[in-house]
């Protein structure tokens, strides 16, 4: 089974996922060392799946359990679909030269071969993304795929997922459930990987505030860990702050509060908060 497992390798996700980890892959085998032969690796925030599969390649001694919230499984089950409809999408651009923005008639074509699709099942909308949006767009359905611009930036091959998921043991959870199977049992590392603070979260299935990143560092406290995060994410500068000022508390507590929405335009608005304290409140 572990010769099987070195056989696939993969050093990127089969399919397109925002924020695996590949350019992290050498540092993370590196650290993955550090840990005993009888280390559980739980990914909390599975994702693509690759950090589990890249520990279970590197430590085949270990159990890993990947925890598939976003339903990548999905994706990789219906690959031959999507291999199939990219290759009909890939006859349908030739002639058009790559990189190119395609006209509206070609826009209707192709939106309608893959409407079509969608009527007989699934349709991998993130993936289909790649090769027809411009460099860094994701759509999630066809409503928001139809109002976008189409470029002739087709993969030239197909897919492949073979032996992708061997050796893990999946599950589809909340990951604070792992965390509650998992946080007293001895050599057990948590993998974690949530969404960045202040950053595009809109590929996940999921709808994080500040108070849902703040609990994941919940988990870190006495516990093994390897976490990621970004330097676009304030994080680091929060706990930073937060160790310096520990005397500070809550300085909103017990203050009035009131809100108003402001559009925009038709289609964006935000909510502005003011709070206040009285003199004698805030004394």
């Amino acid at each position: 089974m572990i010769t099987a497992m070195k056989k696939y390798y993969y050093s990127q996700a089969p399919l397109p996922f925002v924020g695996q980890k590949r350019m992290f892959a050498s540092e993370f085998r590196k650290v993955l060392k550090r840990f005993s032969d009888r280390t559980v690796f739980v990914d909390l925030f599975g994702g693509s799946g690759l950090l589990s599969h890249i520990t279970k390649r590197e430590r085949p001694d270990s159990t890993v359990i990947y925890n598939d919230h976003d339903n990548y499984r999905e994706r990789l089950e219906n690959i031959s679909r999507t291999n199939a409809l990219l290759s009909d999408l890939r006859r349908l651009s030739e002639g058009i030269p790559r990189h190119r923005m395609l006209s509206k008639k070609m826009h209707s074509i192709f939106l309608e071969r893959i409407r079509r699709e969608e009527s007989t099942g699934f349709v991998d909308y993130l993936t289909i993304s790649s090769s027809l949006l411009f460099s860094g767009k994701y759509a999630r359905n066809i409503g928001e795929l139809g109002k976008l611009n189409f470029y002739n930036n087709m993969r030239l091959s197909d897919y492949c997922c073979e032996g992708y998921l061997d050796g893990l043991e999946v599950v589809c959870c909340d990951y604070r459930e792992l965390v509650d199977r998992y946080r007293d049992s001895p050599d057990v590392v948590f993998l974690i990987d949530p969404p960045y603070m202040a950053t595009d979260i809109s590929t996940y299935r999921m709808d994080w505030k500040l108070t849902d990143y703040l609990d994941v560092l919940l988990v870190l406290k006495g516990h093994p860990f390897i976490y990621f995060t970004s330097g676009k994410s304030p994080i680091l500068d929060f706990c930073r702050w937060m160790e310096e000022h520990p005397e500070t508390g809550n300085p909103f507590k017990g203050a009035g509060m009131s809100t108003l929405t402001a559009r925009m335009n038709y289609s964006s608005s935000y909510t502005d908060i003011m709070l206040y304290k009285e003199m004698t409140e805030a004394a």
